[in-house]
């Protein structure tokens, strides 16, 4: 594929305003759908979180739906990351793991149903919408990691920065005009750089949450629960660390053993890769962080 997107590609067309609400509407429905198919009575549901994918609680049901919209274009088959999710969730909330668990009244899932990927969950009501402190979630992200070692099934190696990264830049070669051709040939001559060395790293490697920051432990009645395992992966546990937002290295601190914060670098900066390159490839759908991506392009720059 040539880096000039000009010369092989037509110009994107954002949604707008109303696409997007006809498109949560019917992800919406479609979630309701299989809910009620299964005897559920849905009188009202209530969206928890709107962006790439949907997250609707089918009130009064103690059931969550999530539904993946625009997520899916740069994770195909989607189905099979909502599947590895709902099975390390189920394994760590078997074993006594403080995560939101799978739904208990329906199968979770996954489903395809009118193009969409539904999974179900419990539904567990925040409590505080104060994030945990560093020194909490270096904690409880230690003792994450040792239950997740003891987990058995198949993960693909650092699916998050391998898949969306390579995806992303394609969509926007094929996509032209989201950005200019320069700076799509800058962030896939970025990507030739980083992702060679994370794919053959020589680290040790065990299952890992794949987006494990303070904004993914929900606080409930129940204590903080883990929640959004879809990045979930193997890797060495220096990506998790990497997500998190700790810039005084109290996190490193409370995590037993960590790597120093020099051996975070590469992934560090392969999670700021990944980060940029989603928000613009999928920015015809959602637009909102947009400012934000373009003001990190600069120090993506520099990694060239």
């Amino acid at each position: 594929m040539t880096s000039d997107a000009n010369q092989s590609t037509a110009p994107f067309k954002s949604l707008t305003q109303a696409d997007r609400k006809a498109n949560s509407a019917s992800a919406i429905a479609a979630a309701v759908s299989v809910a009620e198919s299964y005897g559920v009575k849905v009188v009202e549901p209530i969206v928890l979180a709107d962006r790439y994918a949907i997250r609707v609680h089918l009130s009064p049901a103690p059931l969550v739906a999530r539904v993946s919209t625009f997520t899916a274009l740069l994770r195909p088959p989607i189905e099979a990351w909502l599947a590895r999710e709902l099975d390390v969730t189920r394994f760590l909330h078997e074993r006594g793991a403080p995560v939101v668990p799978p739904s208990d009244l329906i199968p979770p899932g996954p489903y395809l149903k009118n193009g969409f990927a539904i999974s179900f969950w419990t539904h567990v009501k925040p409590v505080s919408e104060e994030l945990p402190t560093p020194e909490v979630t270096g904690k409880m992200l230690a003792e994450l990691h040792q239950v997740l070692r003891d987990y058995p099934g198949e993960l693909p190696l650092l699916a998050p920065p391998l898949n969306d990264i390579p995806m992303g830049i394609e969509r926007l070669e094929r996509m032209g005009g989201i950005l200019p051709t320069n700076e799509v040939s800058m962030l896939r001559k970025v990507a030739d750089r980083l992702l060679p060395a994370i794919r053959e790293v020589t680290t040790p490697i065990q299952p890992l949450h794949g987006d494990a920051h303070a904004y993914n432990l929900i606080s409930t009645d129940r204590g903080l629960l883990w929640n959004d395992f879809e990045d979930t992966c193997k890797g060495p546990i220096a990506w998790d660390l990497s997500t998190l937002f700790d810039t005084e290295g109290k996190m490193l601190g409370a995590y037993p053993g960590a790597p120093p914060a020099s051996e975070l670098e590469l992934y560090q900066q392969a999670r700021l890769l990944q980060g940029v390159v989603w928000v613009f490839a999928l920015s015809p759908e959602i637009d909102e962080w947009v400012t934000q991506a373009r003001e990190m392009l600069d120090t993506v720059r520099n990694l060239a």
